[in-house]
C-alpha cells in the first residue's frame, strides 16, 4: 500500500470515528497517527485531508445530496459517506491530485472498508462529480 493511501486510510478512520461516536477530531486523528507508521509528510497529508473535509463538510454534503439524490446523506453508510467526503474534497476543493487518482483511491478504500456494493456506489457518485469538474 502506498504512503498516500495509508494517509487516506488514517484520514478515513478519524472521520469515521468523529462521524460515528462524535469524538473530537484532533484527538481522533492524534490517536491514529500516534503509532508512527506514517512519515511526517504523510501525517501532514492525512491532517490536511481531515481538516479540509471538516471545514467544508456542509459544502461537500450538498454535493453528495446532488449526486446521490436517492440517498439522504445521513442514511448513507458511515464508511461510504466519509469515503465520498474525502474524495469530493480532493476532487472539487483540493485539486492536488488528478481526478482519476482521487476516484481510484476512493474505490479502493470502499473495497477495503465498505460493503459489497460500496465500491460501485462510490464510483458512480464520483463519476457524476467528475463530470461536473469536466464541464468547468
Amino acid at each position: 500500500m502506498g504512503v498516500r493511501r495509508k494517509a487516506r486510510v488514517i484520514a478515513l478512520q478519524a472521520l469515521y470515528e468523529v462521524d460515528s461516536v462524535g469524538h473530537d477530531i484532533e484527538s481522533a486523528l492524534a490517536h491514529f497517527l500516534a503509532d508512527g507508521r506514517l512519515s511526517e509528510e504523510s501525517a501532514a497529508f492525512a491532517r490536511e485531508l481531515v481538516s479540509g473535509v471538516i471545514q467544508n463538510k456542509g459544502k461537500i454534503d450538498q454535493h453528495i445530496k446532488k449526486f446521490a439524490p436517492a440517498w439522504p446523506v445521513e442514511q448513507i453508510p458511515i464508511v461510504d459517506r466519509n469515503i465520498l467526503r474525502l474524495a469530493i474534497f480532493e476532487i472539487l476543493l483540493d485539486n492536488n491530485v488528478p481526478i482519476k487518482v482521487a476516484i481510484n483511491e476512493a474505490v479502493e478504500l470502499a473495497k477495503m472498508f465498505g460493503s459489497d456494493n460500496s465500491s460501485k456506489f462510490v464510483n458512480g457518485v464520483l463519476g457524476s462529480v467528475s463530470a461536473l469538474v469536466a464541464r468547468k
